[in-house]
């Protein structure tokens, strides 16, 4: 049962902030230039004709490629404050095993990146998630962009499925303050606020700060965050930007592996049983990001930019975790409990990051053929220190899966599998030239070359593993406009992800490489009010890391994988009242070559061959005031639970319902239901011993204000 108590000290740092600004502004009497939404909007677009991601002008209707935007709008009207929640709104990106709710991970049409950390995503064009990150956190983000397809060929080193990148929110010259509080069901309580204006004539600033005490579902399980995210944008001429912000995130929580599947079969516990030991405590991540980018204009036709982000990871904390040599089967005591075996574990892992991006952007004609090329560079530095001590299981050490009792003795933490530093360093050259050939053709035409070096120290076996590689990347495409609201499309590609580790000799693995083909359609009504893209897309990947059967024990780089299928994305406004985004996907992945016969042809993990979604928002005009009623479903079919795919977690199909109304113009009250029905889930799992169950029927009332 929901409860309302609010804790007062988040909320009361909130107001004072917000005030504080709020009479600032008033003050100094503020000439603003420019119109901004700050806080909840209605009425926004839910349709996107321009993309960032796509590192071009060109409109989303001429370029070669599906590119999925999901704006503000669609995150504000599903309350959404992860990262996850937006992407369950693009077709072929499905949740993975997102380690007990302490990062984010995703497969993009079917390919996941790095068992442990997942794909890369991008912050504002630069890689994100290098190392360990807390989960996302929604307050300073302005829309999420993924980019379909390899995207090796614009930035490097990625998954062939596509690549997914965060825009954050950006100062304004016009003044704007937004107070949000939040109360929700298993006593979880939020504050947010967005204050954006002008310092002066030529400085501008944004402060996101979001203050968040969560309960769950899940017994014993609480967490705790904070991000605190200012930015300022200084006009050095009318042609010359200087941006610049910092974002301060730390998440405190304990690490909740879920449940287990007792002989491959979900459903066996309660979704709300802890496995863990509450007296571990919680893991605690501090991630600072600092990105500083200058951008000028030479012309109305010639523009460049140039960037530095770095970026520092801490990871630490105890945990206990069913033990993965339990493989999901209890042993039964003589009294007839069911008990799990458990190993108890400590990580301690540190990560900082540098890098450089730099381009120049220009558009000219040869003749009747106009060009739109880019040019640019980057380069990395990052480095990961990883530590972790382990006990292993013990029969003295196992827990009752159905009536749990915790304070059990720790385990001795009595060996150290991991104590590595690793060091990367990239450097990328691309180049891109979009050629308009005739009115109704567009052509694009793109290379990059990538060299890559890898120096892993593994102190406790005192050895040092180090690699070189270099990546030749193109992709080209052909865009026929067909009319002005149709195009057709056909893209072919490369993409490439370096393989970490060494073989039987020491020696480095070659990279996945990964070749994809796509063909699509588009369609953008006459006055961009709404559009969607129907792709059909077929990828191969090969060099995946495959058990060397001459060693045991040791890998090779000779397995392959391949992924098919179809998508629909449409969203829009459909009347004045009515806007809607849907999307479909049918992804058929797998592995078609291994060294392991179990699993040539298995599926790929938690990658369901059907998945989709839809929402509808209505809104009008109500007395003196405005209200807005709108019901969304989402699917996820069956999928692979491990990577063996000896087990599979059932299809869900969950309903939300979000309702507001606004009687005045700056104060806005707001609840939201998600899963509705209260369906029993599994959103994602790793094995059967770590499966994570999906949240039940939460309610979540919100009082948004503007000032």
């Amino acid at each position: 049962m929901m409860q309302t108590r609010f804790k007062p000290k988040p909320l009361a740092l909130m107001l004072l902030a917000g005030f504080h600004c709020s009479a600032w502004a008033q003050e100094n009497d503020l000439q603003l230039t420019e119109v901004n939404v700050v806080g909840r909007g209605e009425g926004q677009a839910y349709y996107q004709e321009e993309s960032s991601v796509a590192r071009s002008g060109t409109p989303l209707r001429e370029l070669p490629q599906s590119v999925r935007v999901i704006p503000r709008q669609i995150i504000d009207d599903i309350g959404a404050v992860r990262l996850e929640e937006a992407y369950d709104y693009v077709s072929g990106v499905t949740r993975q095993n997102s380690f007990g709710g302490l990062w984010d991970n995703f497969a993009i049409r079917g390919f996941a990146g790095h068992e442990n950390t997942g794909p890369s995503f991008l912050r504002n064009g630069f890689i994100g998630n290098r190392g360990f990150n807390a989960p996302r956190d929604m307050a300073n983000v302005e829309r999420v962009e993924v980019l379909k397809g390899p995207a090796a060929a614009l930035y490097g080193a990625s998954e062939p499925g596509g690549i997914l990148n965060v825009v954050t929110k950006k100062p304004q010259f016009k003044a704007g303050h937004s107070l949000e509080v939040y109360a929700g069901s298993y006593d979880s309580y939020r504050s947010t606020l967005d204050s954006t204006g002008p310092l002066s004539e030529r400085l501008a600033y944004r402060l996101n700060l979001a203050v968040e005490d969560k309960g769950s579902f899940r017994d014993q399980v609480e967490s705790e965050r904070y991000l605190v995210a200012p930015s300022f944008t200084w006009v050095l001429s009318p042609d010359t930007l200087l941006n610049y912000d910092l974002e301060i995130l730390r998440h405190k929580a304990p690490l909740d592996r879920g449940v287990v599947a007792v002989n491959g079969r979900t459903g066996s516990i309660s979704r709300k049983t802890f496995l863990g030991e509450p007296g571990d405590g919680d893991v605690t991540i501090d991630n600072k990001t600092h990105q500083l980018t200058l951008e000028h204009e030479f012309s109305s036709d010639w523009k460049a930019k140039a960037g530095l982000a770095y970026r520092t990871g801490e990871f630490s904390g105890y945990s206990t975790e069913a033990s993965p040599r339990s493989a999901g089967v209890v042993r039964w005591t003589t009294a007839g409990a069911p008990i799990i075996e458990r190993e108890r574990r400590y990580r301690d892992y540190d990560s900082h990051d540098i890098s450089f991006q730099g381009e120049l952007q220009g558009k000219f004609a040869t003749g009747t053929i106009r060009h739109e090329v880019l040019a640019g560079l980057d380069s990395y530095r990052f480095e990961l220190d990883q530590l972790m001590t382990r006990g292993r299981s013990t029969s003295a050490y196992g827990i009752n899966i159905h009536d749990p009792v915790y304070g059990q003795t720790p385990l001795a933490l009595n060996t150290t599998p991991v104590d590595t530093l690793e060091k990367q360093y990239g450097t990328g050259f691309f180049l891109q030239d979009q050629i308009a050939l005739a009115e109704s053709w567009r052509l694009l035409v793109g290379l990059r070359h990538d060299r890559f070096r890898q120096d892993i120290s593994n102190r406790s076996s005192d050895t040092r593993v180090q690699q070189d590689h270099q990546a030749t990347t193109p992709r080209i495409g052909l865009t026929w406009l067909l009319n002005p609201t149709l195009s057709v499309y056909t893209l072919a590609s490369e993409s490439f992800r370096p393989n970490t580790g060494s073989d039987v000799n020491g020696g480095a693995f070659a990279p996945e490489e990964g070749r994809a083909r796509e063909v699509g359609v588009k369609y953008e009504s006459a006055d961009k009010r709404y559009g969607g893209t129907l792709a059909l897309f077929d990828i191969d990947k090969k060099n995946v890391l495959t058990n060397d059967l001459n060693n045991s024990g040791f890998s090779i780089a000779a397995g392959e994988a391949r992924s098919r299928g179809l998508e629909v994305d449409f969203s829009g406004q459909l009347t004045d009242k009515i806007r809607v985004t849907a999307n479909y996907a049918y992804t058929d992945a797998k592995i078609t070559k291994d060294n392991n016969a179990a699993l040539q042809g298995a599926r790929l993990l938690n990658v369901p061959r059907h998945s989709g979604s839809v929402m509808a928002m209505y809104e009008d005009a109500f007395s003196a005031g405005r209200y807005g009623i709108g019901a969304g479903l989402t699917h996820v079919g069956e999928r692979s639970g491990n990577a063996l795919d000896s087990f599979s977690l059932p299809a869900y199909t969950t309903a939300r319902l979000m309702t507001y109304w606004k009687p005045s113009k700056n104060l806005r009250l707001s609840l939201d239901v998600e899963n509705l029905f209260d369906k029993t889930y599994y959103a994602s799992s790793y094995d059967v011993y770590w499966v994570t169950p999906g949240t039940p029927r939460t309610l979540t009332l919100g009082l948004q204000t503007r000032f």
